[in-house]
């Protein structure tokens, strides 16, 4: 009987297993040839390490520094909460919160991006109120544009969107922070001793009694043009400030990301908002007015007639009153009185013709669209009744 090794067999036993012949011969090797003397490593140039400024450089400027706007965790969540196009840089966001009054350089300030929102706004919301509404008086056109993004209204946007006010603009403010100088305390400057209110520039007239003076010579509020001046050299208030930064944000979006992002934003933030136009309304003679109408478009002359009743001669007597043109009815109101009833019936039917609004309906602006369709005329209406 053959005696075995012990000794070589567990020795290839208990060694550790490799890797076959066939997989090792199969990857190649590499060299890797290398210089003796290596070169030291150098800093990447691409990232540029700008140096801090001093705290009494910080303090010697209206404003913060365009570099601190890439630090400021309120500007970058800003940007996240709002959605913004990443085309818009945070150098230009921080600067949409510089008031004019502030920081006087335009270079620096929000004031001619705020001169390009507020006419964007403009004429997004009038060709949406026109468009939605085209038989509305001039004087609701102008409720409505205001209720839509007036002052106000841009104001409470600011406060919904998360913008905070500094205490006193400088360089070391943060740059995520709505900086204004501040107007002293004292009489409001919006309501002065003596006011004086022309339908024409100063000088020229002395009255102001028509519609078509507020649409050539005011602005899009029909609210008479004011001149800042020293008005502005003193400070502003929280919501002129919060106005034009909300105006210069739509600004800067149209600018860097173009015409499609600015209306998405404009969609998102103001026609959401839901304005009961019926109740801007305001008739001195709604009787009188709608006789007017009927006679105009060659209806019939309106007629009241009572449709229902109670309690006549109770101490709370409720009359329905339905005015009719022909058969067809155009208005019902419920008053305590007939005369109640009847101008509620006027009312409503004045709303009626006045609040139509097309079925569907497309915005001169969607025309910019590639491949848009052809464009189909909108209504336009013969004129308004009311005064």
């Amino acid at each position: 009987m053959k005696r075995l090794r012990l000794l070589r067999w567990s020795g290839s036993v208990l060694s550790p297993r490799t890797r076959p012949e066939s997989l090792q011969s199969a990857i190649p090797n590499f060299r890797r040839c290398q210089a003796t003397a290596a070169l030291q490593s150098e800093p990447h140039d691409d990232i540029e390490v700008t140096p801090f400024l001093s705290e009494d450089a910080l303090t010697s400027l209206p404003s913060p520094p365009v570099t601190a706007a890439k630090t400021s965790a309120k500007l970058a969540a800003l940007h996240a909460r709002l959605a913004l196009p990443r085309r818009l840089p945070l150098e230009t966001l921080a600067r949409t919160l510089v008031d004019d009054s502030a920081d006087p350089s335009v270079r620096f300030n929000n004031k001619p991006f705020a001169v390009l929102g507020n006419d964007l706004l403009g004429y997004y919301t009038s060709e949406h109120i026109l468009s939605q509404y085209p038989r509305l008086p001039m004087a609701v056109v102008f409720a409505a544009m205001y209720a839509y993004h007036g002052p106000a209204t841009l104001t409470a946007v600011a406060r919904e969107w998360g913008v905070e006010a500094a205490a006193e603009p400088g360089g070391e403010v943060d740059p995520g922070l709505l900086q204004f100088k501040r107007l002293p305390p004292g009489p409001r400057p919006d309501q002065p001793e003596t006011q004086v209110i022309e339908t024409r520039e100063e000088g020229k007239s002395k009255f102001r009694r028509t519609m078509s003076s507020r649409a050539v010579y005011d602005d899009q509020f029909g609210e008479v043009k004011t001149r800042g001046g020293e008005i502005e050299q003193k400070g502003v208030t929280l919501q002129r400030a919060a106005t034009q930064f909300v105006r210069a944000v739509f600004g800067a979006v149209y600018l860097h990301a173009g015409r499609t992002a600015a209306k998405q934003l404009y969609n998102d933030h103001i026609t959401s908002r839901q304005v009961n136009i019926g109740n801007l309304f305001q008739f001195k003679n709604p009787t009188k007015d709608l006789s007017r109408l009927c006679a105009r478009e060659g209806f019939q002359a309106p007629v009241a007639k009572i449709l229902s009743e109670t309690g006549r001669k109770s101490r709370t007597p409720v009359f329905v009153v339905g005015i009719f043109s022909g058969s067809d009815l155009l208005g019902e109101g419920a008053g305590a009185s007939l005369d109640e009833a009847r101008t509620r019936a006027a009312v409503a039917a004045m709303k009626g013709w006045y609040l139509y609004s097309p079925t569907e309906v497309r915005l001169p602006s969607e025309m910019e669209e590639p491949g848009a369709k052809p464009w189909t005329p909108l209504l336009v209406d013969a004129g308004e009744i009311a005064n």
